[in-house]
Formats: structure tokens, C-alpha cells, sequence
């Protein structure tokens, strides 16, 4: 039985590797397009369950993680910027403002026909951020595919104000605590395993 990442995110990877155990990396078939009147929360929720079954389908051994992230601002779901100019218009209508991070896990032992599904909530504060500022952070750090243009766990700690929130990795892309605890659940804890 292996671990494995259905995801081919740096930063899920990175979060990951704190357990220091191996685990595989496969990329998942998913279309991430809301549906219509999807909320924030059904969404990642129906999208890290895509994303992991896509991938335990071909992997029926082995224990699969699927995660996915949105975040909300003004009840609105802010997605990845793709470009520079997406990522400034992002941060400069996000400061001084409170955005909602939902991020969901999905973990699967097909052969076992264990699932669970569930949603992390976190919440940041942007500090009053200037242009100046703001283009600066996205010139150095490029965040044009992270959710509301920033990465929190890098030079993006300076555009907040506060964190609230149970697990700092959940606003990076990936709950590890939770992870944890349905981990053990399925008989795999990374404490015990070499």
C-alpha cells in the first residue's frame, strides 16, 4: 500500500513532505468549472473527490489524497489570476479586507471502500497594501496560479494582518492535520510507519 498525492502542486508536495514518509505524485482528470450556484465549500468539496477518484480508480490499493482551494471575497470565489495584471487587480481589491479560504480533502482506500470528504476553513486579514507594494510582491514572487494571488507560506506573509484559522497548511493547499487523523483512521499513521 503506497501513499499517493493526486496533484501535481508544488506546494501540496511541500506540505506532504512533513510527514517524511514516500508518497507518489499523479496528476488527476478534473474539469475545476463551478457549477451553477455551486457554493465555495460544495465546490472543493466535489472537486478534491473528483480529483482523488480519478486517480484511486487506476490505484485501488493504495491510499489517494485529493485536495482543492478557493477562496471568497465580498461572498464572491476568487480563483487563480493565470497573469500579472489578474494577480494586481486581485491583491489591490483585496486589501484591507478579510478573504475566506476553503479548502477540501478527499481521501480514498478503494480496496478497503474507505472515503472520507471534508472542508478546512481559514480566514486572512490583508493589512492596507500599496500599489507600489503589491507589484513589487507579484513581480518577485509570481503567484499566478495560487487563489487570491499570493503564497502565504513565502514572501506573501507580508501582505497580512492576522490568520485565523486551525492549520496553517490548509491555507497553503493541503489540512495536514486533518490528513493526519484520517490517516490513522485507515491504519496508515505516519508515526508508526518507516
Amino acid at each position: 500500500m503506497k501513499l499517493i498525492l493526486a496533484s501535481t502542486s508544488e506546494s501540496r508536495k511541500k506540505i506532504l513532505k512533513k510527514f517524511a514518509l514516500p508518497f507518489d505524485c499523479v496528476a488527476p482528470q478534473c474539469d475545476e468549472t463551478p457549477l451553477p450556484n455551486e457554493s465555495a465549500i460544495d465546490l472543493v468539496l466535489r472537486l478534491s473527490q473528483i480529483k482523488a477518484e480519478s486517480v484511486a480508480a487506476h490505484h485501488p490499493n493504495d491510499i489517494v489524497i485529493g485536495s482543492d482551494q478557493v477562496g471568497v471575497l465580498d461572498g464572491k470565489i476568487i480563483g487563480k489570476p493565470h497573469s500579472t495584471d489578474n494577480a494586481i487587480a486581485q491583491l489591490l481589491n483585496s486589501s484591507g479586507k478579510t478573504f475566506y479560504f476553503y479548502t477540501g480533502l478527499c481521501v480514498i482506500h478503494q480496496s478497503s471502500q474507505q472515503i472520507t470528504t471534508l472542508y478546512e476553513p481559514f480566514k486572512v486579514t490583508f493589512r492596507q497594501l500599496t500599489l507600489a507594494e503589491i507589484e513589487s510582491y507579484v513581480q518577485k514572487e509570481r503567484p499566478l496560479q495560487c487563489a487570491g494571488s499570493f503564497k502565504c507560506d513565502e514572501l506573501g506573509i507580508t501582505l497580512f494582518e492576522k490568520f485565523e484559522g486551525h492549520d496553517i497548511n490548509a491555507l497553503v493547499g493541503l489540512p495536514l492535520i486533518k490528513l493526519n487523523q484520517i490517516l490513522i483512521q485507515m491504519g496508515f499513521n505516519p508515526l508508526l510507519l518507516k
